[in-house]
């Protein structure tokens, strides 16, 4: 990667129900080893995308070009703005691309939806028992403290990921700036599938895949993954 050219900074998003502690897990020390400074930014779950689009707008009045990225839901905000700001972003890093366009028929918003429904009928204690009965290790304990920090708002921000319309294919294909793209093979909430759409419509990108139990092990691995997407972007080194 190439710091001269894109950002010496990154602001990095967390995903839907996630905080700024996995998203600099996930960034901060892959984007350090290349000079880079990151911003991992804390959701304000009242109003989700509006302080996301802050973060990214303080960060470039401040550092002017930088970098921008983030997880599913942080992903695809993270690809808007940068298609509204050309000039201002060097690169995206988009790790686990959540849908394109209309969420209305993604896993990942249906999740949402359904857990948003859960909490407000049963409350943050039993859903939150039952999620970590269900789900690996890891992420029983990223979601657990991430909840906890965004109760009792936490209902409405997910609904508010849910109803998201991202970027759609007509919108992707004008985007100039270069994307470098992670993606779990084995993601159901979010489809590989979604992801290589992004790679195919988008005419500056690559994609790069792993696997969930390598997130588990290291979030850094989503980081790798995307600087390694965004590398081979430049070509062979001569």
């Amino acid at each position: 990667m190439q710091q001269q050219k894109w950002s010496s900074v990154a602001v990095v998003l967390p995903g839907t129900g996630s905080d700024a502690d996995f998203a600099d897990r996930a960034f901060n020390a892959p984007l350090a080893q290349v000079g880079v400074q990151t911003i991992a930014v804390e959701p304000d779950p009242r109003r989700v995308v509006d302080s996301y689009r802050e973060a990214m707008e303080r960060a470039a009045r401040t550092h002017g070009r930088i970098l921008v990225g983030g997880v599913s839901i942080g992903a695809a905000v993270a690809l808007s703005w940068a298609a509204e700001n050309p000039d201002r972003v060097g690169a995206v890093m988009a790790a686990l691309p959540p849908w394109t366009g209309s969420p209305r028929d993604a896993p990942a918003a249906a999740s949402a939806r359904f857990t948003a429904t859960q909490l407000r009928a049963h409350g943050l204690d039993a859903v939150t028992s039952d999620m970590t009965a269900s789900s690996p290790a890891w992420l029983a304990d990223e979601l657990s403290r991430s909840w906890r920090s965004q109760w009792p708002d936490l209902p409405a921000a997910l609904d508010e990921a849910a109803g998201y319309h991202a970027l759609d294919e007509a919108a992707l294909a004008r985007i100039r700036t270069p994307v470098g793209i992670a993606a779990a093979v084995d993601d159901a909430v979010h489809p590989i599938t979604v992801a290589e759409q992004w790679a195919a419509m988008l005419p500056n990108a690559e994609l790069s895949t792993l696997e969930l139990r390598e997130i588990g092990a290291d979030p850094g691995v989503l980081g790798r993954a995307c600087l390694a997407a965004l590398d081979r972007l430049r070509g062979p080194r001569p």
